[in-house]
């Protein structure tokens, strides 16, 4: 190996042992028994009887693998079925499966603007949505966290150009569990007339009277331009989607996107699953409000043990406890006491915003959160 690569790696990966973030991975045992608090299978599909029948069928009816990228043979009737499927339960007219969901969002906002063109972001979007945007030739502008005065302040700065300014926003962010006024920003669209871009990854299962995701639930289905979607959260499966009200949307990503053309397409198996997914939170209408008040219910217990966690009702519910060193300390602390959890250090979140990332599940029951509070408060702060 390179002597000077090895000198470069070695002085990068100390300076992140040295702060406390350096990242490693755990691998996870099938049989591991504590309570999952970490990843994002909100409601617990991932092992649902449903999907892992119609996984079952489709391996025997298609094999393991797409065994080519998707312009090749890799796009299959399954994967056409899913993509009319999503695109009808969120109320738009295209849509388009690729393999990831940082694919989706970096072929997106990487494929989309072009040079003359702006991008007004909030400031806590997605990794993968700022990859594309950087790498677009856009001028990008980042206004505050959730903050819709600051955006429409910025939409009254821009001049008339030639070119077309895109917003992007989420409508859960991913380490917050917060989101925007969808509402307002449908509002602003219409008067400013940007081309809006939203990423509804942490709210797809949870919210909405189908479970479609918060665009349903705040009563503007399918107001955005352009959604990108994951099949690896709430659905339990795995791959990600962008649907559009254009098929040009569609078209372009088939015949520009590198991340869709150039790789081995999603396994047949996901998209029956997801497929199966979709059918099952459909039937999920009685218990959604149920998990949401469990969310509150959590947020509100944090609270009155002197833990500042933020209001809300989506599943991720952010501990922050600032240095990274702390949060280690708390997450080997809960680890070794019967619970799955993540330390969320910097760069992943802000410097000093340290934190144990709590994702809700379908499942959890009052044991549960009575437990986790005896483990922290039982930890020296």
């Amino acid at each position: 190996m390179n002597v000077a690569l090895l000198q470069r790696l070695r002085k990068s990966l100390g300076e992140r042992q040295g702060s406390s973030l350096r990242r490693k991975l755990v691998a996870r045992a099938a049989d591991d028994s504590r309570i999952n608090l970490a990843d994002n299978d909100y409601l617990g599909l991932s092992r649902d009887p449903a999907l892992v029948e119609a996984g079952i069928v489709a391996l025997r009816t298609w094999g393991a693998s797409s065994s080519a990228s998707p312009l090749v043979t890799g796009y299959t009737q399954l994967h056409q079925q899913l993509e009319q499927t999503l695109a009808a339960w969120q109320g738009y007219a295209h849509g388009l499966v690729l393999n990831t969901g940082f694919a989706a969002n970096s072929a997106v906002l990487g494929g989309l603007p072009k040079a003359g063109d702006v991008v007004l972001a909030d400031r806590l979007v997605h990794a993968s949505m700022l990859e594309g945007i950087m790498a677009s030739g856009a001028r990008l502008r980042r206004f505050p966290h959730n903050d819709l005065d600051a955006l429409e302040l910025m939409l009254h700065e821009e001049p008339a150009l030639d070119g077309v300014i895109f917003v992007v926003t989420e409508s859960v962010y991913s380490m917050d569990g917060d989101g925007p006024d969808l509402s307002r920003l449908a509002s602003l669209r219409k008067r400013f007339g940007f081309c809006w871009v939203l990423d509804e990854a942490h709210a797809t299962g949870w919210y909405g009277e189908t479970g479609s995701g918060m665009q349903e639930h705040q009563g503007v289905l399918a107001a955005a331009d352009i959604v990108v979607g994951t099949l690896g959260k709430g659905l339990g499966s795995q791959g990600a989607y962008v649907l559009s009200h254009a098929s040009e949307v569609r078209d372009a990503l088939v015949n520009f996107a590198g991340e869709f053309i150039y790789s081995t397409y999603l396994a047949p198996v996901n998209a029956a699953t997801a497929l199966a997914a979709i059918g099952r939170v459909r039937e999920l209408v009685a218990e959604r409000p149920h998990l949401q008040a469990m969310s509150v219910e959590w947020r509100d217990a944090l609270c009155a043990a002197d833990f500042a966690v933020p209001a809300g009702d989506s599943p991720i519910i952010p501990l922050i406890l600032g240095d990274s060193d702390v949060t280690l300390r708390y997450a080997e602390t809960l680890r070794s006491s019967g619970f799955m959890v993540s330390a969320i250090r910097p760069p992943t979140v802000p410097v000093r915003t340290g934190r144990i990332r709590i994702s809700l599940r379908r499942g959890l029951d009052a044991s549960a959160l009575a437990s986790f509070l005896s483990v922290l408060k039982g930890i020296s702060r």
